[in-house]
């Protein structure tokens, strides 16, 4: 290990990047690309993210023996790379030995792998499923890193009841450095803050705490990294979906360093670091929806991709945010009109694709949905015109844009919202067609808000124009699938500030019918949200996957049965 003189203060540079699930070798070039830049800006040791060589969460890519071998030969490599007397490097890993499979982190300094942690409490709710994959490691003691004890919980480590922080204080760590793979969801940023201070409080150690960058299938790890001193304050704050390395600067206190400016307190405070506002509501929740929707289509290699552009308000939004994430010339959007298509929708769908930029087309569908009405005829004699019908248009809508996908390798963005799709306000193998959601977890009147809030700003790196990119005419008139004469989203549902609010109760809370009634709502309509979203399961369970937003999305979150009779009356 390298020799060090000064041990009153210690550089660390924070790892905050975006690595590919499985892409071990691009994961490995990520890493060097940042300790070089850590060694030029006289960092220390650089600190990456919780399984940041395999990407988080591998899933069960960890079962595969020729990966997990894969990712050691990478640390071991890095590991290599510290010979050169350059900063130590904490990075992320899964590791199998005799004993078991572990989301373990090893501490390179030196050409060597000098120690090896393995993560202790592993969470087993929500998103994850870690107990699936990996065992339970070792209560860990501090690392000796250049005459500096360092204890490094991994993620839940620090979120859970096991002690761990506190176990690392006792047996003399001076500082606590945290990787972590902590998904965006509404107010996460408050809630680490306060775990972290919780851990501070308990230890009397500062914490840094780390997070990775990305979209990896349907979460969003959105960064904004940060620290806690041990007087509570916070030290600094990365910023929020933007890759960066920031160097930290720290300093001991006491006997042996520079003291304090007030005077008190032994022991390790960061004195220098970023200080980078985090975005709030709507723009937090938009740039999730970005850095979700272009990571998914990035990371699996389409080159572009279309969808169906309606007029209304959720193609909208997703048009937007396809062009801020990918840049116009890769986003093709197509009308689809039929005879129940109003003049209005024709106008807006133009006007939002000529805001946006991108590539428009109208490709009526009255032959085809006649086709099919022609080869259906004799055997729907005699029945009466109603919901099939209805969803024959949209069937042919979805077979028309998955054409388009096969002919020119376009990934169909589907633009269901959470609202429709927890009552089942969709059609399978019609608008649900599609590679990738990015507003499945947003409510109809939160995507009202974004696509407001989408007018009036650009978020950071966003690739799109300024200005209003949806028509105001889209955001105030009555939302209509348009698939019979006159028709409107509140014919079939309760208004939707209403809806979404019996809704949120039922998924997000899990409140019993009897709550929600005494929030306000009528009874026959709770029961009538309740059996909908139980019955529209299937469907769910059938869709794309899309961007999480809220603390529980269908899909890795809210795992219902299918086959269910349980109604709260």
């Amino acid at each position: 290990m390298s020799d060090r003189h000064d041990t009153t203060t210690l550089r660390i540079a924070v790892a905050q990047l975006n690595p590919t699930v499985g892409d071990v070798t691009g994961n490995l070039a990520k890493a060097r690309e940042a300790r070089a830049d850590a060694a030029r800006q006289g960092a220390d040791l650089l600190l990456l993210t919780e399984l940041f060589i395999s990407g988080y969460p591998p899933e069960d890519l960890v079962l595969k023996p020729a990966f997990l071998k894969a990712c050691r030969r990478a640390v071991e490599a890095l590991a290599q790379d510290t010979a050169d007397g350059g900063p130590g490097v904490i990075i992320g890993f899964p590791r199998q030995d005799e004993t078991g499979r572990y989301n373990a982190v090893a501490v390179l300094d030196g050409g060597a792998i000098q120690a090896v942690r393995d993560k202790v409490d592993l969470p087993n709710y929500g998103e994850f499923d870690e107990k699936r994959v990996f065992d339970q490691g070792a209560m860990p003691g501090p690392v000796n890193f250049r005459g500096i004890r360092l204890g490094i919980p991994i993620c839940e480590d620090i979120w859970g009841d096991l002690g761990v922080c506190e176990t690392l204080a006792e047996s003399g760590a001076e500082i606590l450095l945290s990787p972590n793979g902590s998904p965006y969801y509404r107010g996460k940023v408050d809630v680490r803050h306060q775990m972290a201070l919780k851990q501070v409080i308990e230890t009397g150690l500062p914490l840094l705490y780390a997070n990775q960058l990305g979209g990896q299938d349907e979460l969003v790890f959105d960064g904004a990294s940060f620290a806690i001193n041990a007087d509570k304050s916070l030290a600094f704050q990365m910023s929020q979906f933007e890759e960066a390395v920031s160097v930290t600067t720290w300093k001991k206190n006491g006997r042996n360093g520079t003291g304090t400016q007030d005077g008190d307190g032994e022991g390790w405070r960061c004195i220098d670091g970023p200080m980078s506002l985090i975005p709030e509501r709507e723009e937090a929740d938009y740039r999730a929806c970005l850095l979700g929707f272009r990571d998914y289509v990035n990371k699996n290699s389409f080159r572009n991709v279309v969808l169906g552009l309606s007029g209304g308000i959720d193609s909208a939004l997703c048009a937007a945010i396809a062009v801020d994430a990918l840049g116009e010339e890769r986003v093709r959007c197509v009308m689809l009109p039929y005879r129940y298509t109003s003049q209005d929708s024709l106008t807006d769908a133009a006007a939002c694709a000529k805001a946006l930029g991108c590539h428009y087309d109208i490709v009526p569908i009255e032959d085809p949905v006649r086709g099919f009405m022609t080869a259906l005829s004799e055997m729907f004699e005699g029945t009466e015109e109603g919901i099939t019908e209805e969803n024959l248009q949209s069937r042919t809508r979805g077979t028309i844009l998955m054409a388009i996908s096969n002919k020119f390798g376009s990934m169909v963005v589907t633009t269901g919202n959470k609202s429709e799709m927890s009552v089942g306000y969709a059609t399978l193998y019609g608008d649900m067609n599609g590679g990738f959601n990015p507003i499945k977890d947003l409510y109809k009147m939160q995507v009202y808000a974004l696509s407001r809030w989408r007018n009036a700003n650009v978020p950071a790196g966003a690739l799109g124009p300024s200005g209003e990119v949806i028509p105001v005419n889209i955001i105030d008139k009555a939302p209509s699938a348009e698939l019979r004469p006159n028709q409107t989203d509140q014919d079939s549902l309760p208004p939707y500030p209403a809806l979404d609010d019996i809704l949120e109760c039922l998924v997000e809370l899990e409140m019993g019918t009897e709550e929600i009634v005494a929030r306000g709502h009528d009874v026959a309509t709770v029961h009538r949200i309740e059996h909908l979203l139980y019955i529209a399961e299937y469907k769910r369970r059938q869709s794309a996957p899309g961007v999480k937003i809220t603390k529980k999305n269908f899909g890795r979150d809210r795992r219902y049965p299918i086959t269910n009779r349980f109604r709260d009356r």
